[in-house]
């Protein structure tokens, strides 16, 4: 997607903590490093710990800052962001920091839809794995800090969608074609994915 983006002179931008980053660039990149025409990246640095467990919130606050100071610039076409807390606090097995994290991503979040209505953009919440739904193994009872294989949420928020849409169930290689159609673009032969509604 970023060099299909980049190939028709979309302004990029990316931003995650340290521990996400190469997830935001070199991973969504099509497992390339090379900074991509139009594209800038913004790599926050995470909280030196031994565990997530005793920092919960991570560097959600100041992803937030950032990519709400993209989304005012209105330079970009579009913004990719990871907020870490959900995956890297649900591995360390702790409900109570769980519950820390998933508050502090949905506070996060409040304040860049926000931003992104009042410049008319469009926003997607996904994932590419579970984690922190599950902090129990329903077989053993024991904590589970493994990635799941449970649906992901798919929510699109957007001012201008002036019709009730319904998403069809899909996978990660729908999730491509789903922004080229919201953005009126073509979707590539090399695409396999289909649009989610």
């Amino acid at each position: 997607l970023a060099v299909y983006l980049s190939s028709n002179n979309f302004n990029q931008f990316h931003i995650a903590e340290t521990e996400k980053y190469a997830h935001v660039t070199y991973f969504f990149n099509g497992l390339n490093e090379t900074q991509l025409m139009g594209e800038d990246r913004l790599m926050v640095p995470s909280i030196k710990t031994t565990t997530y467990r005793n920092h919960p919130e991570m560097s959600a606050e100041t992803i937030r800052n950032e990519l709400i100071k993209a989304i005012d610039s209105q330079k970009y076409h579009f913004l990719l962001a990871n907020f870490a807390n959900c995956d890297m606090v649900g591995h360390c097995g702790d409900l109570e920091s769980a519950r820390v994290a998933v508050e502090t991503v949905d506070t996060q979040l409040a304040y860049v839809l926000d931003s992104a209505i009042k410049n008319y953009h469009t926003v997607i919440v996904t994932a590419d794995h579970g984690n922190i739904e599950q902090m129990l193994d329903p077989k053993t009872g024991e904590i589970d800090t493994a990635h799941t294989k449970n649906p992901v949420p798919f929510i699109i928020v957007d001012s201008d969608f002036s019709k009730k849409i319904s998403l069809h169930s899909g996978s990660l290689c729908d999730i491509s074609p789903t922004i080229l159609k919201i953005m009126g673009l073509k979707i590539p032969d090399e695409m396999l994915g289909k649009s989610l509604f």
